[in-house]
């Protein structure tokens, strides 16, 4: 007897209730056997939801409190289980020439606020063309590969912010004190609660600026974003090495650290 496929769930990640709402009202229109496996709000719980359920679909608005859902995808990817097939990304947006063409550029689907059932009888289409090629072929370890590419690429081309005048000198908190600290100094930067560590070789001062605003005012060619969390200056980095699990971790000249470089800028480091 052959076992009946399991219908294809879907995780939405948006952060106004009506919208969301209404989407998964259009989702049970267009695709009545896609079930919507859970609604949140923001990026963080998108993230730790999508680990939890590990659905098919993935609905990710673009702007949402504290994490973009390109930067939510990103993590994910990240941290998605090895031996899964990775979701399919339609990212969700109010109208932003500059992030429709970033998504037509990497062939990336998304949808328009508010959705269309036009536009999204076409999304559904090709996923469920994507999920039935992928579930024919039994190749599930190809999905992961492709997404972080695309996530590579639209990075950096979605801003959430203009583009800010290069930093040469960080305003350090040290005490009553402020010290200014030459970012060429810098090893590296790591995120951590509500602040940001800033390592240089002999010292570590904590800043309020979030990483993901300090990073449009860093020089793109010194410093290098390894994981969502570190950015490091290159000229500092000693040796890349990868253990038995295939994860990548690198040691910087004048630190003593062990730096963990993710899925996603892992293809910085090649040998020439």
């Amino acid at each position: 007897m052959t076992a009946t496929p399991l219908a294809p769930i879907a995780l939405i990640a948006e952060d106004e209730p009506l919208l969301a709402q209404a989407l998964q009202a259009e989702l049970a229109r267009a695709w009545p056997g896609l079930q919507v496996a859970a609604i949140v709000g923001d990026g963080e719980s998108a993230v730790t939801k999508a680990l939890e359920l590990q659905p098919d679909v993935l609905f990710f608005d673009i702007r949402m409190p504290g994490q973009s859902g390109i930067d939510a995808a990103a993590q994910l990817a990240d941290e998605w289980p090895d031996g899964k097939p990775f979701p399919a990304l339609v990212f969700i947006t109010a109208y932003d020439q500059y992030a429709v063409q970033a998504f037509e550029a990497q062939a990336v689907d998304y949808l328009l606020k508010p959705v269309q059932p036009a536009r999204l009888a076409k999304t559904v289409s090709k996923i469920q063309d994507a999920l039935g090629k992928r579930g024919a072929s039994g190749d599930i370890e190809s999905t992961l590969g492709p997404a972080l590419d695309q996530l590579r690429a639209l990075i950096g081309k979605v801003p959430e912010v203009a583009k800010a005048a290069t930093l040469n000198v960080l305003q350090v908190g040290v005490g009553n004190n402020i010290r200014m600290v030459p970012v060429e100094e810098v090893l590296y930067f790591e995120a951590a609660d509500k602040y940001v560590r800033v390592l240089t070789e002999a010292h570590e001062f904590l800043i309020r600026t979030p990483l993901k605003d300090l990073l449009p005012q860093l020089d793109a060619q010194r410093f290098w974003q390894i994981h969502r969390a570190i950015v490091v200056r290159a000229d500092a980095i000693e040796s890349v090495s990868r253990d038995e699990s295939g994860k990548m971790h690198l040691t910087l000249r004048g630190r003593a650290d062990k730096l963990a470089v993710s899925r996603l800028y892992a293809h910085l480091f090649k040998a020439m």
